[in-house]
């Protein structure tokens, strides 16, 4: 889906093919602020997604580099889903959705970029965020710069996160 804001995008498309190392091994070793990642914990971290489908589109992944739910330990199904609560609870406060869609893709077939690095999907979801622009040509209106959201969500989110980690 194409985005209108996106001038940056044109970079990524020519980029997507040289794309060897997983974005989720790669993101925790870089600055917070250049990887958008809001929050970090034990096990695993909420990050924004670079190329959202909405604003305020946050995933979750675990540092361990595996491909499927299945794969994970106990302990790091536990923290994921305290993060995607976490996640949910300070985007609600930030951003004030009507709803939202959680998912995971598992395996390429499924719709996984990264099929081989399982993460969780937060889209924040607002009544009559579908209109007639997806419809008719195929494009999604994000009517935020990413720092900006960035700015605008960590706060929230990481305040439930550590609220959170630190009751379990």
């Amino acid at each position: 889906m194409k985005r209108l804001w996106a001038p940056w995008r044109m970079k990524y498309v020519e980029e997507a093919d040289r794309i060897r190392e997983c974005i989720f091994c790669t993101a925790p070793r870089r600055r917070d602020e250049e990887a958008l990642i809001i929050y970090r914990a034990r096990l695993s971290y909420i990050m924004m997604n670079k190329y959202p489908y909405n604003t305020g589109h946050v995933m979750v992944a675990p540092y361990r580099h595996v491909a499927s739910l299945a794969d994970l330990s106990r302990d790091e199904v536990v923290e994921i889903g305290v993060l995607v609560q976490a996640s949910i609870k300070g985007l609600e406060k930030a951003l004030s959705p009507d709803g939202f869609n959680v998912g995971v893709n598992i395996g390429r077939v499924a719709g996984a970029g990264f099929a081989e690095h399982v993460h969780v999907h937060i889209v924040p979801r607002w009544l009559g965020d579908t209109n007639f622009m997806p419809v008719i040509s195929d494009t999604r209106v994000i009517p935020q710069a990413l720092e900006d959201t960035y700015r605008s969500i960590r706060g929230f989110i990481a305040g439930e996160a550590d609220a959170m980690l630190k009751e379990g």
